[in-house]
C-alpha cells in the first residue's frame, strides 16, 4: 500500500495522492483515482472535487507549526 499524502495548497484544494478510498456520509464509494484534489471553497462544479474555481477568490495560506525546540 503507498502511503497517503495530503497538501494543502496555497489558495487552493487539498492535495490528495496515494491509495486512498473517498466516501461520502452515506457510505457511497467515489470513483478511485490515483491523485485528485478535494474543494476548500465550496465554488466547485464538480464537488468534492476541485475545478479551479477558486482562482482569485479564495485565499487561504495554512502551515504547520514549527516543533518547539526543548530547553
Amino acid at each position: 500500500m503507498s502511503k497517503v499524502q495530503i497538501k494543502v495548497m496555497d489558495n487552493g484544494g487539498f492535495r490528495v495522492t496515494g491509495d486512498v478510498e473517498l466516501i461520502d456520509m452515506e457510505g457511497n464509494v467515489f470513483p478511485a483515482k490515483p491523485a485528485f484534489s478535494l474543494c476548500r471553497c465550496g465554488l466547485s462544479s464538480n464537488l468534492p472535487y476541485c475545478d479551479a474555481s477558486h482562482k482569485g477568490k479564495f485565499n487561504s495560506v495554512v502551515r504547520a507549526p514549527k516543533p518547539s525546540e526543548d530547553k
